[in-house]
């Protein structure tokens, strides 16, 4: 399977699939945010969005964007692209999606991986991220430590603000 998956940067023919994946992952819990939010994050930080193909179609994305620690994107605002982004230290996850036909298979651990090398080249220290659809345990397996002390508003009742080091062993985590 390894031989089919190929992770790469996100171009202009790549948003209607995104948008639809998005919307399949996330409208049940009210948080879909549409083309225009989602554009905004992979255009405030292009070199850390990236598309995983299987075979010759896309099978799943990641957003991800500095952001200071403890802060997260508003999903009903776009991101100022004309602002300088923040220094790095935080890369945070804002999106992570495997469309439904393949999930099970590790392929979102491609992608966090791929994503755990990009902030250690780009000088993050931690992978930021909020947990939604009580998906607390899933991240927590994965390295995530849960901030009683961030509320991440708009998010659902159950969102939880979780962040994970960079370190040398998050890279050895296994993948099918």
């Amino acid at each position: 399977m390894n031989d089919d998956l190929r992770i790469r940067h996100i171009t202009d023919a790549d948003w209607d699939v995104i948008v639809a994946m998005e919307s399949r992952a996330y409208a049940g819990l009210g948080l879909s945010e549409g083309r225009a939010a989602l554009r905004s994050r992979a255009d405030a930080s292009p070199g850390t969005c990236f598309v995983l193909d299987f075979g010759s179609r896309p099978a799943g994305y990641l957003l991800a964007l500095p952001y200071q620690a403890g802060r997260y994107p508003e999903l009903e605002r776009t991101e100022d692209t004309a602002a300088p982004p923040p220094s790095p230290g935080n890369l945070h996850l804002h999106d992570i999606v495997v469309t439904e036909r393949l999930r099970g298979r590790g392929l979102a651990q491609h992608l966090l991986n791929h994503l755990t090398l990009t902030a250690r080249t780009r000088g993050d220290e931690r992978i930021s991220l909020v947990a939604v659809g009580r998906s607390e345990p899933f991240w927590s397996a994965r390295g995530f430590t849960a901030h009683p002390g961030v509320r991440p508003g708009g998010y659902g009742a159950h969102a939880v603000y979780m962040s994970k080091a960079t370190k040398r062993a998050d890279l050895l985590v296994p993948c099918p």
